[in-house]
């Protein structure tokens, strides 16, 4: 049954990971779109018509980003259509992203894990959330330096209830302080560094971030996460900066790495980053 249930998980995984290419694609779309919007308010002038269209998760359908060519439901079966077009969109040929397999595969991997460890329960479909949530945050954050509040807030939110429930195994005192702990730590660090240089070395969205871990692990975890986060960041930049990899302006986000301390905390556990990184 065990068994069983780990590899619904993991279908259930593959499905929603595709889901998840589309919330990675369109999120930053949404929110430029509701900018836009709103500062054409504030001036008192006429939205562009372009962004009157209606654009969100589920419409329009998805379509090639080259040729526009509509995705059927049968070019759309996460992994095995990939495959049968051998990575190549049916009308124009060209190329498709090995990363949208990817991401299906990383979140049937998580999904497997989760239900494998804690069971077809609440508990495991809790962190499946997460999991599916983290993976989402790293990837936007990481294509345009944004970590939307449609996703950080909830997963905030959903940490506290889960351990008022008792559904994360975390008290509800150390989640309530984790969550407090893990947003002023980074807002102090920011301020700190704005003040000594006048620049911000990082955004808001890492504060909610950070609360969320601390909400879904206790205070405790903040510690070996940040630990993590920082190490693995360092060494991706300074790889990246002699290969020449950085984006305009020389920097990186850093969403991406504390989200990956936040998987690696769900898989191995807190105590194992601190091993990590040889403390």
């Amino acid at each position: 049954m065990q068994w069983a249930a780990a590899l619904l998980g993991g279908l259930f995984g593959l499905v929603l990971g595709s889901f998840l290419n589309v919330v990675v694609y369109r999120m930053p779309k949404i929110m430029e779109r509701q900018w836009a919007a709103d500062h054409a308010e504030m001036q008192g002038t006429e939205p562009d018509p372009a962004t009157a269209q209606p654009f969100n998760l589920l419409v329009p359908h998805s379509s090639c980003p080259h040729c526009g060519h509509a995705i059927r439901w049968y070019e759309n079966i996460p992994v095995a259509s990939y495959l049968a077009l051998r990575g190549k969109c049916s009308a124009c040929r060209v190329p498709i992203s090995p990363r949208y397999p990817g991401v299906e595969i990383a979140t049937a991997a998580l999904f497997f894990f989760c239900i494998w460890t804690w069971g077809p329960t609440v508990t495991g479909l809790a962190w499946c959330g997460f999991a599916a949530a983290l993976l989402s945050l790293a990837l936007i954050d990481w294509d345009t330096t944004l970590l939307p509040d449609d996703i950080t807030l909830p997963l905030l939110w959903a940490g506290l209830v889960g351990a008022s429930l008792q559904w994360t195994g975390v008290p509800l005192f150390a989640a309530l302080w984790g969550a407090v702990a893990g947003y002023l730590s980074l807002w102090t660090i920011y301020w700190l560094f704005k003040l000594l240089t006048g620049k911000e070395g990082m955004g808001y969205g890492d504060f909610k971030l950070f609360a969320a871990l601390g909400a879904w692990f206790g205070w405790e975890a903040l510690v070996p996460m940040i630990l993590m986060a920082s190490v693995i960041g360092a060494m991706v930049g300074i790889a990246m900066k002699f290969s020449s990899g950085l984006r305009e302006g020389g920097y990186i986000p850093f969403g991406p790495f504390l989200a990956g301390a936040g998987l690696t905390a769900m898989v191995f556990g807190p105590n194992a980053i601190l091993r990590f990184v040889g403390l």
